[in-house]
């Protein structure tokens, strides 16, 4: 198709989404460090001392996990637990000769927060600890968490092992582009089956108190060690919007997560747009057919901060030329606020629009003198 200078053939549309008379305030908290991120958006909706180095605890895990789901989804091998995966702390409870898969022990992870399973993980995929911690901050580094070094998979205290409650947030995010980690970290409680010996079977609780007592949270973790106070990571959705908050060292963690969500869906809403139902007529050039319908390739959504005025610009040709596929790209819907593009969706064609059939001489005669 010929290069064409588009032209608005639509009236610019401006829509408001407001959230109500007032705004709430961001709510106090306890926590020494907290953040509620949106990672849709990349945007911090609160925060304080957000990109503070501090003990993690065991919200460390999240990392582990993380790379333990994905080593198991290229072969869930067994482990047999062995002296040196021994730890001090809260376990999954493994004892010397079980054996489990890779998968079972993020389970222990995630939900019974084992500091056992975290070692055995580590040492299984790494070969050593120290080993496993580099491939942690190779990740994190990769993630961008520029706050944060590993030291141990299970995250006992250590001078050198810290995060920062961006960093989690960044890292929380991460996990929830996984499948399996997202699937995981909802669970309330998982079953272990263990491979030796070959009859046991535990159910693990979350220890996330959060996915009862706030129905919009999708998962997190819980962390604590007395030197790191109550760490508490957490995930909530929310007519399609997921916000992350992170807390460090706060006892009414519980309490300020579900304040803090509370306060972050009242600012940010989901602006929707069925775009694949909008469907003009747009003249057609050298076709069969004087006009060829278009539609949005796809519907359009993108969170925004309330209160925003979020344009619609739908932008076509003032004609298009033949011959046109079925999903050729025409156009296009821009969404902006302000100056600013936050989205676009491709207008494409319809339906097939076969280029008119060029008549020969004699047919043209045929038709002047016997036409009717």
């Amino acid at each position: 198709m010929k290069k064409l200078v588009c032209v608005l053939l639509c009236v610019l549309m401006t829509a408001p989404f407001c959230v109500g008379a007032a705004e709430m305030e961001i709510p106090e908290t306890g926590a020494q460090a907290y953040v509620l991120y949106c990672p849709d958006t990349g945007a911090v909706l609160a925060a304080s001392h957000e990109h503070r180095r501090m003990k993690p605890a065991s919200t460390t895990k999240l990392m582990t996990t993380l790379l333990t789901l994905e080593r198991a989804a290229k072969g869930n091998e067994t482990v047999t637990f062995s002296q040196e995966m021994v730890a001090e702390g809260s376990s999954m409870y493994l004892k010397l000769g079980e054996r489990v898969t890779l998968r079972d022990l993020a389970v222990g992870m995630m939900l019974s927060s084992g500091n056992d399973a975290a070692n055995a993980a580590a040492l299984s995929i790494g070969g050593s600890i120290e080993r496993f911690a580099a491939m942690m901050n190779d990740r994190a580094a990769a993630i961008g968490m520029k706050d944060t070094h590993f030291v141990t998979p299970s995250g006992l205290d250590d001078d050198d092992h810290y995060s920062s409650a961006y960093d989690l947030a960044l890292l929380m995010a991460q996990g929830l582009r996984s499948e399996d980690f997202a699937r995981l970290t909802a669970q309330k409680s998982g079953e272990v089956k263990f491979i030796e010996p070959d009859n046991k079977r535990v159910t693990y609780r979350n220890h996330n108190r959060l996915l009862s007592l706030y129905p919009d949270c999708i998962g997190g973790k819980t962390g604590y060690t007395q030197a790191a106070g109550r760490c508490l990571v957490s995930a909530a959705r929310r007519d399609g919007l997921t916000l992350i908050c992170v807390t460090l060292n706060d006892r009414s963690d519980w309490n300020d997560h579900m304040a803090l969500y509370d306060y972050g869906f009242s600012r940010v809403k989901t602006v929707r747009s069925p775009d694949t139902a909008f469907c003009p007529d747009v003249p057609l050039a050298g076709g069969e057919m004087p006009s060829v319908a278009v539609r949005g390739e796809t519907d359009f959504s993108a969170p925004v901060t309330a209160q925003t005025e979020v344009q619609r610009r739908v932008l076509l040709p003032n004609f298009l030329y033949a011959p046109l596929s079925e999903g050729d790209v025409v156009g296009c819907i821009e969404y902006r606020v302000g100056s600013t593009v936050i989205g676009t969706v491709n207008l494409i064609a319809a339906t097939d629009a076969p280029e008119a059939k060029r008549r020969g001489f004699f047919e043209y005669i045929k038709e002047l003198f016997f036409h009717g």
